[in-house]
């Protein structure tokens, strides 16, 4: 796990928890649940919500990153379960999890977010993901977007510079191995 990524985290659940704001944590983009567990950790009094597909990356995401040469989009992400995320975490009670497509798998969830982290490696999902979120995402939360500055997946800081252009947010990069973006509320 990445030390700068993970402290962080650390420290901005310490801050969102005692600010005492209203809202759940999320993770889109879940494959084992290696970080989700460490959200799912931090953040004990709140509900998780965990989208993924738990079966790897969607042909129509594929096809727009290969179009736009963001990455080739061949990474094989199906080697994972919903059984196998859930026995990560310290708190599964806590745990919702949403398998299928995003932003789909969001339809008729009424909910407020102070902290979500965005891992879905490709320019769709990242980019739906800022849409469906960001409008949620209760005043002074977070959102994390993992991959920013990951020569491997260059559609991921196409959707966070689309987005953050589109609504005049800025973000701060981390300088962690994958170079995660954050955008504050």
């Amino acid at each position: 796990m990445d030390y700068i990524r993970l402290a962080t985290l650390e420290l901005v659940a310490d801050e969102l928890n005692s600010k005492n704001l209203n809202g759940a944590v999320a993770e889109l983009g879940v494959y084992k649940g290696k970080f989700a567990r460490y959200i799912n950790q931090y953040f004990p009094d709140r509900q998780l919500y965990l989208f993924d597909t738990f079966e790897g990356f969607s042909n129509s995401d594929i096809k727009t990153e290969q179009k736009h040469n963001f990455s080739t989009g061949s990474q094989d992400f199906s080697n994972t379960s919903i059984q196998e995320v859930l026995n990560r975490m310290p708190l599964p009670q806590k745990c919702v999890i949403k398998k299928g497509f995003f932003p789909e798998t969001a339809e008729g969830l009424d909910e407020n977010f102070v902290f979500v982290s965005i891992d879905a490696d490709l320019f769709d999902p990242i980019y739906n993901g800022l849409k469906y979120f960001y409008p949620r995402l209760s005043k002074g939360g977070l959102i994390f977007i993992h991959d920013y500055n990951n020569d491997q997946y260059k559609g991921s800081k196409q959707a966070v510079t689309k987005f953050c252009s589109e609504n005049n947010i800025s973000i701060l990069p981390l300088p962690d191995s994958a170079g995660t973006a954050i955008i504050i509320k």
